[in-house]
């Protein structure tokens, strides 16, 4: 098939590149400047420039396409993850520029839409397991708001006739992502504290595990698909892992009031306990995480 990806560059985008070319596929992707475009066909696709909030430039450079896979986020550092303006470009191509892409699509005929989103936006679930039927919350922010709006611009999708998946990741990682190597370093420098007794469960993926998913989810019928390792950990013991792969001391102790002063707003679904279920993606699909939990994906990080 013929595939667009939209943002094509960004952690995502660079990880399901190789799987989706790998697999057959005629890919184009979104690439800004020289740097990055040599990037993108280096790994065998054909990088194409966009202004992705101008609908007519848009259905130009989709134009020809089997399916178009919306990846595009724009987060800014992990120590600056609790200032709004942070997440105001992420939230605008959640909102705005995912209808903007189904717009495009709608007109140009494309037969399957992929949507990034998150897990996060799960209600508080204890120690139950959640599938994609699980309530959702937006607690009050912005960030999930803008990422529950965009799910709704995959289910127009559907209404028109094509294929709607959107898939919902849980917090990634990967040796490539700029936010690992930099908590990685804030974990070396104690500055990664355990905040309150961490007993919530916490749902993570290895990027190279969320890129092969985003390949294998172009032949999936409509819907919602989790994106999850098979083990969601308790939060303690993921901040443990991580700590393990940074090769850092132990992580200071803070109580649970200090999570909201140290991360503003996503401090509310990061103390959520999410035991995500990735049952649905693996029964509809071939694909398997590598990385089983996240004890065994920061391992695979500090081998790598």
């Amino acid at each position: 098939m013929k595939v667009f990806v939209a943002g094509g560059t960004g952690v995502l985008g660079r990880s399901a590149l190789a799987p989706l070319l790998a697999a057959g596929h005629l890919v184009r992707a979104t690439a800004r400047g020289r740097e990055k475009a040599e990037l993108v066909r280096s790994m065998g696709a054909e990088p194409i420039e966009v202004d992705l909030y101008d609908l007519a430039a848009t259905r130009r450079a989709i134009c020809g396409s089997d399916v178009l896979i919306r990846l595009t986020t724009k987060i800014g550092s992990v120590s600056g993850m609790r200032s709004a303006r942070n997440w105001e470009e992420t939230n605008r191509l959640r909102t705005s520029g995912a209808r903007i892409l189904v717009d495009a699509a709608i007109a140009e005929g494309i037969q399957a839409y992929v949507h990034e989103s998150v897990t996060f936006m799960y209600r508080e679930g204890g120690t139950t397991w959640l599938d994609e039927e699980a309530a959702t919350d937006d607690g009050g922010t912005a960030i999930l708001r803008a990422a529950l709006q965009g799910e709704r611009e995959a289910a127009r999708f559907c209404e028109t006739g094509g294929r709607g998946i959107v898939l919902r990741f849980a917090g990634f990682y990967g040796a490539d992502a700029p936010s690992t190597q930099e908590t990685l370093a804030m974990a070396r420098r104690r500055l990664l504290p355990r905040i309150g007794p961490g007993e919530n469960y916490f749902s993570s993926i290895y990027v190279p595990d969320a890129g092969r998913a985003i390949a294998t989810s172009v032949g999936l019928p409509s819907g919602i698909y989790n994106v999850c390792d098979d083990e969601p950990l308790l939060f303690c013991r993921y901040i443990a892992a991580l700590t393990a792969a940074a090769g850092a001391s132990k992580p200071l102790r803070l109580p649970s009031f200090a999570g909201p002063w140290l991360f503003g707003d996503i401090w509310k679904y990061f103390s959520r306990s999410l035991r995500v279920s990735n049952a649905k993606l693996k029964a509809a699909s071939a694909w398997q995480p590598e990385a089983r939990s996240a004890r065994d994906g920061w391992s695979l990080v500090a081998n790598g």
